[in-house]
């Protein structure tokens, strides 16, 4: 996962991570980061097949910006919860005394 300099997040898959690092920054990677440049590797993980790769690509494509910056942080139990739609979540946390 890619954190763009506005601030975004892109993701993707590859074969050969510094080379594509270089591309993206080289504004030949995707257009999301082309023009948000520079980027910087902020999280990574490796598959031995290309097939687990992409599910898991498109597994944190659909998470929210939240979900994705608990997964940089390492803060993996926190991934269950911000699993949660956003109204459930925060009901959880005012029963709880943790919001508002």
């Amino acid at each position: 996962m890619l954190r763009c300099a506005d601030g975004s997040y892109y993701v993707g898959s590859t074969t050969d991570l510094e080379l594509r690092l270089h591309q993206h920054n080289e504004g030949l990677g995707a257009s999301h980061t082309r023009h948000r440049r520079p980027v910087v590797l902020v999280w990574h993980e490796e598959f031995d097949r290309v097939d687990d790769a992409f599910a898991r690509e498109k597994q944190v494509q659909n998470w929210s910006r939240a979900k994705r910056e608990a997964l940089i942080r390492g803060d993996y139990t926190a991934l269950p919860s911000l699993s949660e739609p956003t109204s459930r979540r925060r009901r959880r946390e005012m029963e709880a005394g943790e919001g508002g």
